[in-house]
């Protein structure tokens, strides 16, 4: 209509102001699309990033790619920062470069259990500290009790031992002894398990690493062969670690000791109920 009675008679017609006219045949190319409405958000703000936050920002991304937000905008404050985490939030957005979350983890399947098929395949052997209220006077003296466990893994029968010091010589004591009781029984011990600790092995010593301890000496002397669990992982070593959380529940929630002496009576009667309930 613009054409044929002009932007005056249109304006009226249709009740538009004259810019409106003009601004509708600026964005009109000749398709009905150019007509609808856009958006009015301004291109720019006076308050908005400037181009050396913006570079600050992208340095710290591409030298920590992994890093959350938070972090990232505690390590901006540092060197002059001033904007919210808001604002930091919706400029790395805009510039695609949000940190992304890790992959998830693989769930996992543990192996399948090793299950031994005879008696004295296997020992467990691991140490327990006796809880102090067992024994209060002692433990104000400077005496400490620790209880030696050796259990069966195809039978799971037990040898337990009190001692008053967790040490090497104190392991390579208890294996014999336990040996020998286990011989008694109609057993030949063939392989020990034990975990990483120093009264075992020296492993994980800077010092001694290659210098073989007495408990080792003891079983290589017995012909016995020692096998050491992967560290941190207590639960390879599951069988003796189990018993000694009932030996907490049953037995050390409700005995007192007054001596090393005693603390070996009652544990040697207590192995002897413990082994009668198999």
């Amino acid at each position: 209509m613009h054409k044929k009675h002009g932007v005056v008679k249109t304006s009226s017609q249709y009740n538009k102001s004259r810019s409106y006219i003009y601004l509708e045949l600026n964005k009109y190319d000749g398709t009905i699309e150019s007509l609808a409405e856009q958006s009015r958000r301004p291109h720019h703000h006076p308050n908005e990033h400037t181009e050396a936050e913006k570079e600050l920002i992208l340095r710290y991304v591409r030298r920590n790619p992994k890093i959350g937000i938070v972090d990232l905008w505690c390590k901006l404050r540092e060197v002059g920062y001033t904007r919210c985490i808001e604002s930091l939030f919706r400029v790395l957005k805009r510039m695609n470069k949000l940190p992304q979350p890790d992959e998830p983890r693989k769930k996992y399947i543990p192996k399948p259990y090793e299950q031994m098929t005879h008696p004295g395949e296997r020992i467990q052997i691991d140490v327990k500290v006796v809880p102090k209220y067992c024994y209060p006077d002692l433990y104000k003296q400077g005496v400490r009790l620790f209880q030696y466990t050796a259990i069966d893994e195809y039978s799971r029968l037990r040898y337990l031992g009190a001692y008053e010091e967790q040490s090497t010589y104190s392991s390579a004591d208890f294996l014999k002894k336990a040996v020998a009781y286990f011989k008694r029984k109609g057993i030949n011990v063939e392989c020990i398990q034990t975990d990483n600790g120093f009264e075992f092995t020296n492993r994980f010593s800077n010092s001694k690493r290659n210098l073989e301890t007495l408990f080792e000496k003891t079983g290589r002397e017995l012909g016995i062969k020692h096998k050491l669990i992967k560290p941190y992982t207590p639960r390879h070593n599951g069988k003796v670690e189990r018993s000694h959380r009932e030996d907490q529940k049953r037995f050390y929630s409700n005995h007192s000791f007054y001596s090393l002496a005693d603390f070996g009576t009652q544990l040697a009667v207590y192995q002897n109920q413990s082994n009668s309930r198999l």
